[in-house]
């Protein structure tokens, strides 16, 4: 990242052509910047008509003008944003001549990494941010909101309360063994550390459903040709997305969707069916299969109901990954003459379900989001991430080590001393630079 005090100016919408753009300002003192590009200072949160000018006071545009004085601003400096028709032309040139009176291009994030600085958001707070922008289902979006609006950060600060008052009474017991101060009580202490323990469990089991909202699941179906992988494909997307034909070896390549299931975003991927075959293209095209095989979260292994499991499925079964969950999926029960149910075996679960007439998608429905871990309801979820995930797992770890040290309070109290730490790189009370680098890195310029 740049200096701090630089000022900075990026386009804040989308490219491309649109009835209006934004091109945002952020620094210290703009006054002078924005009287010089419209002629006045507009008055702070008011919308203001202004024509912005070029260094000649040639007009740039006609559009609306908003300033936002220090401290009340998302970055927490003054905040200018010229709003102008949405012509990428139209706002390069307004960029240009922002970047004439002394701005420079904003890095990508930099926007909030200001608010993050300036105390306007806490780290997860801002990490929301992008969150909310890139949800992939209305599920994720609103709850990104919740963690945006500190839903999140409240639930860490609650932990965090917890452990500061039982580190103030294991550490007054350390530092004070001669005043009048009651010692250590080791059954109120194992009393508000269980507590405490529980309390993280249930943290780490919302964010664990907030992680699955915003990355979903990885599912890839797999089996020999013309099973019906590519129907099932498209009766879970609801549309005809891959090419059904009673020709073995139709697909010749993965046919990609991002569908969502009571919320809950999975990417689906019909593969080439898996066989032993002469021509090049189809032989290519199974080797993207085992590659896709590779970095799925879960194989519905499709096969035909009407012979059920064969020597060859179960072959393919045996080169799966050792990790990798499996759902058989018997399809064509329409013409086996059998009824839709699931069938949970030792080693795997099999449903059974008509691609072609809807029978049966239901139960694979409720298989997915049970494989995906999907459980808690809507409006107990926030959004979150692997490394909040990682926090929390540490923060467990720290507390099930201090369970083991309540008889000597100087181990106990290091204990949790380390696990307020894994607490507070989560709202970024303690993070290093090189991570905010890598969080604010990934957002869009413009934020």
């Amino acid at each position: 990242m740049s200096a701090a005090t630089d000022v900075i100016a990026a386009i804040a919408t989308a490219h491309g052509r649109a009835g209006i753009g934004v091109v945002r300002v952020s620094g210290k003192s703009l006054a002078t910047l924005a009287e010089t590009l419209i002629g006045i200072v507009p008055q702070p949160r008011q919308a203001t008509r202004a024509v912005f000018r070029d260094a000649h006071g040639a007009a740039i545009d006609d559009g609306l003008a908003l300033y936002f004085p220090a401290p009340n601003s998302y970055t927490g400096e003054d905040v200018l944003e010229l709003q102008a028709h949405g012509g990428p032309v139209v706002l390069q040139m307004l960029l240009g001549r922002c970047f004439e009176l002394g701005a420079r291009l904003a890095e990508p994030g930099e926007f909030t990494r200001r608010a993050f600085l300036n105390d306007k958001l806490d780290l997860a707070q801002a990490e929301a941010v992008a969150d909310v922008i890139e949800a992939a289902t209305e599920t994720a979006a609103r709850c990104a909101v919740r963690s945006l609006q500190g839903e999140f950060s409240a639930a860490i600060g609650s932990l965090v309360d917890q452990l500061i008052e039982l580190r103030a009474l294991v550490e007054a017991t350390l530092d004070f063994p001669e005043e009048e101060i009651d010692p250590l009580d080791r059954a109120n202490a194992q009393e508000r550390l269980e507590r405490l323990r529980a309390d993280l469990g249930g943290t780490l089991a919302r964010a664990k459903q907030g992680s699955l909202l915003r990355t979903g699941l990885h599912v890839v179906l797999a089996g020999q040709p013309n099973v019906g992988k590519s129907s099932l494909l498209n009766r879970l997307a609801g549309e005809e997305l891959a090419i059904v034909t009673p020709m073995p070896g139709t697909t010749r390549d993965s046919v990609r969707q991002a569908i969502q299931i009571e919320g809950v975003p999975l990417n689906v991927v019909d593969t080439a069916g898996l066989r032993d075959s002469a021509d090049e293209v189809e032989r290519l095209g199974i080797e993207r299969t085992w590659s896709e095989i590779a970095r799925a979260d879960l194989l519905l292994l499709v096969v035909d109901a009407r012979a059920g499991v064969t020597t060859v499925d179960e072959a393919i079964a045996a080169r799966l990954p050792h990790r990798l969950r499996q759902v058989v999926v018997h399809n064509k029960i329409d013409l086996a003459g059998v009824r839709p149910r699931v069938v949970e075996q030792e080693d795997r679960t099999a449903v059974h379900l008509s691609a072609k007439t809807g029978a049966g998608i239901d139960l694979l429905r409720k298989m997915l989001l049970r494989y995906a871990g999907w459980q808690s309801a809507e409006e107990s979820v926030f959004i979150a991430r692997e490394r909040h995930l990682v926090a929390l797992r540490r923060a467990a770890e720290r507390l099930a080590a201090a369970a083991g040290q309540l008889a000597a309070p100087e181990l106990l109290a290091e204990e949790l001393r380390l696990a307020q730490n894994e607490l507070g790189a989560i709202t970024g009370a303690f993070t290093a630079d090189d991570l905010l680098g890598e969080i604010f890195a990934r957002f869009c310029i413009g934020k």
